[in-house]
């Protein structure tokens, strides 16, 4: 399961999901993978959400966290992320 926190103002959120995420060399391993994408919208602080960002020790958006079957990952706080990155968390879990 992949799961991205962001929300409509976030410059690195709209960033990240342009040159990394939606790219056809990330989109088709997750389809081969069975990874479930799951996106939380924090547009309007979403006390769910922000609990969640905490339990990750995050304050804000973007948060990136990957659960494979066997180990959690997560991205910096406000790091661009590349197709290659996302691609590295894939093939480790």
């Amino acid at each position: 399961m992949f799961v991205k926190m962001t929300d409509a103002w976030c410059i690195t959120c709209l960033v990240n999901e342009r040159v990394a995420i939606s790219t056809e060399p990330v989109q088709q391993p997750f389809a081969a993978h069975h990874v479930v994408y799951l996106k939380g919208d924090w547009t309007r602080q979403d006390p769910a959400i922000s609990a969640f960002l905490r339990e990750y020790g995050r304050d804000g958006v973007p948060l990136y966290v990957y659960y494979p079957r066997t180990r959690v990952s997560q991205s910096s706080c406000c790091k661009i992320l590349t197709d290659n990155t996302v691609l590295d968390e894939l093939s480790r879990g």
